[in-house]
């Protein structure tokens, strides 16, 4: 019996998983969930040796199970290929007693890559095989890093439009001008007054507007997310969590069955949801540590049962992770839940409503897995700083929160397991804030001046990424108010 996909908010029928890729979220405002979590088929030892596109297919293929071999295949070697800069696309470094392992190394050198690359090329599959002759409206709101990816995987595909929407003065220099000179005839790029909670508010109620929804079906269009909402975008993220398992045992890094804690810098949620999903799959992950930075609503969730979002927003050098409303995890409440719709809505409603919601104690039981904790600004630039003076590697804001949260999490637990980080962006995207953390001297150069300096310092090659965008000339520029998000939208389409 194939896998199919349910709301988390309500016992509506189950759909397929090319239906849940194409419709992105639930017709009820719920998040698709898996029906199961199916088992891994193969041993450590034969994943030990495989390609990390052959190790997506033996992971994809449990969870796609509507997709045949020949199309799900044929997804991965378009996303998978020459566009990634290493010939292994997520390699692991050893550094300071972890193991970092690279998510980076795509088309616009953020961790969004392993998901965005291959999200297209499913879409369209998915579209063909449930015979969509409507044009899909890729809807997306960001924090940094997915716009770009998302627009990059998108542009020009025929019988697609993409829309991204980013909070305009919420994200670095560079991933800024990563979005706003990106090509391609279908993609729109609009910055909001406002913080990516307010774009992924406003591109949510988008999606719930009934009225809007019919508007598009009668000019022939239909919604659909690039967000990690899409469960297209969630499983393949649960594959690098395999592969760098099984890629640590192939070095004889670790023996077989031996557990790994993983720790993942964590905004949205759906990053150290994939690696819960790669756990329940049975693969030997031990603690999942959730890391936050100065917007640490998780940490405060994980140690008291109480989400609550209202409190200020910090504006921080790890924007992708400045977010107080973590969408993914709903996926993790409803099923500590029981899978209980009713009581998941509800505690959503409260969300919405109240801006918090508390979890029982037979819910809060169940996150032994986890472990929370955060990392101030201050913390973070001294991580960046002692990690390259001590070993010469120099990592990202976003893979600095980690390595600091995994440095208390040792301190407070003695847990000598070996432990996986994901490295969730390239240095390069957040120059200033690197460079300046190890020397104060880089303060007053320009983005583009320190990314020279970074690829000295590092003694690593600029990524194409970069020097494409030096020159690049800006080609959009239009900024609107959070309330005027579906104005917007309809001047796109021309539904006017």
């Amino acid at each position: 019996m194939g896998v199919l996909y349910k709301s988390t908010r309500s016992k509506s029928e189950p759909v397929t998983a090319s239906a849940a890729i194409l419709k992105g979220l639930a017709a009820d405002g719920g998040l698709f969930v898996p029906d199961q979590i199916p088992k891994l088929a193969l041993s450590v030892e034969q994943l030990s040796g495989m390609s990390y596109q052959e190790t997506a297919y033996e992971v994809m293929k449990l969870f796609l199970t509507d997709f045949t071999e020949e199309e799900l295949k044929n997804c991965i070697a378009a996303a998978y290929d020459s566009k990634f800069d290493t010939e292994q696309i997520a390699p692991l470094r050893e550094a300071d007693g972890a193991y970092y392992l690279e998510l980076f190394h795509g088309k616009t050198i953020a961790f969004k890559d392993m998901a965005l690359s291959i999200l297209p090329h499913l879409m369209l599959t998915a579209a063909k095989k449930n015979q969509v002759n409507n044009e899909i409206v890729i809807l997306t709101a960001t924090s940094g890093d997915t716009g770009k990816a998302a627009l990059a995987g998108f542009a020009d595909v025929k019988g697609t439009r993409i829309i991204v929407f980013y909070p305009k003065n919420g994200v670095s220099p560079v991933q800024e001008k990563q979005m706003v000179t990106q090509k391609g005839d279908n993609t729109y790029v609009i910055g909001i007054h406002g913080n990516f909670d307010d774009a992924q508010t406003g591109v949510k109620k988008l999606f719930a507007d009934k009225e809007l929804s019919a508007l598009m079906e009668e000019k022939g269009f239909q919604f659909s997310s690039a967000n990690s909402i899409n469960i297209g975008r969630l499983v393949p993220q649960i594959v690098y969590y395999v592969y760098a398992y099984a890629k640590l045992y192939a070095q004889g890094k670790i023996k077989e069955g031996e557990r790994i804690n993983v720790v993942v810098p964590t905004g949205n949620f759906g990053n150290i949801l994939a690696a819960f999903y790669a756990k329940n799959m049975g693969l030997p992950i031990a603690k999942l540590i959730c890391a936050s930075n100065e917007n640490k609503v998780l940490y405060d969730f994980f140690r008291s049962g109480e989400y609550n979002r209202n409190r200020e927003f910090v504006l921080t050098s790890s924007p992708s992770m400045d977010i107080l409303i973590s969408s993914n995890l709903e996926r993790l409440i409803y099923r500590i839940a029981g899978e209980d719709a009713g009581q998941n809505a509800e505690l959503m409603k409260q969300l919405s409503g109240e801006g918090r919601y508390s979890l029982t104690p037979q819910m809060e039981e169940q996150l032994s897995d986890f472990y929370g904790n955060y990392a101030s600004e201050e913390e973070t630039a001294q991580m960046i700083s002692s990690l390259y003076r001590k070993t010469g590697y120099i990592i990202d804001t976003h893979t600095a929160v980690a390595a600091k949260v995994y440095e208390k999490y040792k301190a407070e637990t003695n847990d000598g397991t070996k432990t996986v980080i994901a490295s969730t962006a390239s240095p390069f995207k957040f120059t200033r804030a690197v460079m300046q953390a190890i020397d104060e001297k880089y303060a007053k150069e320009d983005d583009f001046a320190l990314a020279d300096a970074l690829s000295e310092l590092g003694g690593v090659k600029i990524p194409e990424a970069i020097e494409k965008i030096r020159t690049a000339p800006v080609r959009h520029t239009k900024v609107c108010e959070k309330d005027e998000m579906r104005s917007v939208v309809k001047g796109i389409l021309g539904l006017e």
